[in-house]
């Protein structure tokens, strides 16, 4: 099944894309999806609803995040061979992590406004994992019970900020808007083997990245494992799981986000963003 949210941004309610690729409203079902609706077994019961009876939304819809009251957003850096190669960085022998703001989050079709001073703003599609249950030490082989599901992200980066500013990460990662999510939250059982999707971004038409989830470093239920080792997930936190090559650093030379780009991107099954960039206003 495909959850998703909709309508104007902090206003978003709760909704379904049904066999016909139409939105229907969940409204009178569930108040948001977040906190223990996201547990696998709501959601499963969710799915069994008939979905003819839920009211078609009509009209123009903006799509918000897939998931409300996100608490925290965990990344996993290099997790694509081929990319940390093209960075110029040595193949993890750990998963790396990092955050991104929570005010980052916005929806998959919003504009992605650069910050202030940017001079190196970059693109990055990523699978992101939403997480369904509280796990804390979990096992590899157990993590797909605490999975609400999978959906596109888009880790926006200022490189500038991010490597020559000093200090970790987190500086390049956590601008508003930086993390464009959606448009849907995809349960894993219709994802089926998420390490085997094919995952694409263009700019301005042009195709950079075109990748596939088989060669993630370190797959889905591992990393899930990993990162609850270090700290407590609940339900609603949202991983990003890396990128495949094919960033704006990475090209030769790079090519860096400008004011009027147009991004577009997506993951097999998952759905596609759209997104138009533009500059910090003066």
């Amino acid at each position: 099944m495909k959850f998703l949210r909709y309508g104007e941004p902090g206003e978003e309610k709760p909704g379904l894309l049904d066999k016909n690729g139409r939105v229907r409203d969940l409204s009178n079902k569930i108040k948001d999806l977040s906190g223990d609706v996201l547990s696998p077994s709501r959601l499963a019961a969710l799915c069994q609803i008939d979905t003819e009876s839920l009211p078609i939304v009509e009209g123009a819809i903006r799509y918000g995040p897939p998931v409300g009251d996100v608490g925290k957003i965990i990344a996993v850096g290099l997790n694509y061979a081929d990319h940390a190669s093209e960075t110029g960085n040595p193949i993890p022998s750990e998963p790396v992590l990092f955050s991104k703001s929570i005010t980052a989050l916005s929806g998959p079709n919003d504009d992605v406004v650069l910050p202030k001073d940017s001079k190196k703003g970059d693109w990055e599609v990523e699978l992101a994992i939403i997480v369904g249950e509280k796990a804390k030490y979990i096992q590899e082989t157990d993590a797909g019970n605490y999975i609400a599901g999978f959906a596109v992200a888009n880790d926006v980066s200022e490189r500038a900020f991010q490597i020559e500013r000093g200090g970790q990460w987190i500086k390049g990662k956590s601008f508003d808007s930086s993390c464009p999510l959606g448009p849907w939250l995809v349960t894993k059982e219709e994802v089926g083997d998420t390490q085997n999707l094919g995952i694409w971004l263009e700019i301005n038409g042009k195709r950079f990245q075109n990748g596939n989830t088989r060669t993630m470093i370190f797959n889905v239920n591992y990393i899930m494992s990993y990162i609850s080792c270090f700290m407590t997930l609940m339900p609603g936190d949202v991983i990003i799981t890396g990128t495949p090559p094919g960033v704006g650093l990475g090209q030769n030379p790079p090519v860096f986000l400008k004011d009027g780009d147009k991004m577009r991107l997506g993951i097999e099954g998952l759905g596609e963003q759209s997104q138009s960039v533009i500059s910090y206003p003066d």
